[in-house]
Formats: C-alpha cells, structure tokens, sequence
C-alpha cells in the first residue's frame, strides 16, 4: 500500500510540469514578438480581445447574467 501512495503523490508533480511545459513552449514563439512595440500592442491586444470573447460566450451559453 506504502508504494500506492508514493505513486498517487508524483501524479501533482507531473501534473505541474506538463501544465509548465505546455505553457513554456507555447509563450516562447511569442517573446520576439514583444520586442517592437507595434506588435507588442497587437498581441496583447489580440489576448485581452480572445479572453473576452471566451468570458462572454461561457456567459451566454451558461445564462449567467451579472446585473
């Protein structure tokens, strides 16, 4: 049973560095792109415009209405 539990507890630790993982290889391609101001601005202006077409679509799908 000791080496169940042993083995259950890796499962946060790769859980962590897959999810790091993931994020490290997808924000890499983008740090050239932070360099000139131009697209600096319209990457980030492409993020915030995608964070808030997901906030509202999961609003409208999920009827949540904050009013």
């Amino acid at each position: 049973m000791k080496e169940f539990f042993e083995n259950v507890i890796r499962y946060p630790r790769y859980l962590i560095s897959f999810t790091l993982g993931i994020l490290f290889n997808a924000i890499q391609p983008l740090v050239p792109l932070l360099q000139r101001p131009t697209t600096a601005v319209a990457l980030i202006g492409a993020l915030v415009a995608g964070f808030l077409f997901l906030t509202f679509t999961l609003r409208a799908m999920l009827g949540l209405n904050i009013a």
